[in-house]
């Protein structure tokens, strides 16, 4: 699967358990780590928790192996790397305090809307 296809994938997962404020950088002309970095955040642990959980299960369908999931016991920032996608889970208060979006402020941003209107143009 090409890591755009994965990154959509991802971003479906996340809207399906209610993320919140999905949003993707592509990393592709910014960093080496990954293609895609997608940011959500959930409203609470559990949520955060069911969110990272879909994403898992979603890619394991179609044969994807999740090569790290970081932070689950906690559930105030679980990271979900894919290789090519790294998915951050953000609990809502964390969220702010890291930035991300800020600190990546290089990247190219798309919101889940963007995503799904432009599907096969990114």
């Amino acid at each position: 699967m090409e890591s755009k296809e994965l990154m959509e994938l991802v971003a479906k997962s996340c809207d399906d358990k209610r993320a919140e404020d999905i949003v993707v950088l592509d990393m592709k002309n910014v960093s080496l780590i990954a293609d895609y970095f997608l940011i959500c955040h959930g409203s609470n642990e559990r949520q955060v928790q069911a969110i990272a959980r879909g994403i898992k299960q979603d890619v394991e369908e179609k044969d994807i192996e999740v090569k790290r999931l970081e932070g689950f016991e906690h559930s105030r920032w679980i990271l979900v790397d894919l290789d090519d996608v790294v998915c951050h889970i953000f609990h809502e208060d964390e969220r702010g305090y890291y930035n991300l979006e800020r600190l990546w402020g290089d990247a190219p941003t798309y919101t889940y809307q963007e995503i799904e209107q432009d599907q096969g143009q990114m």
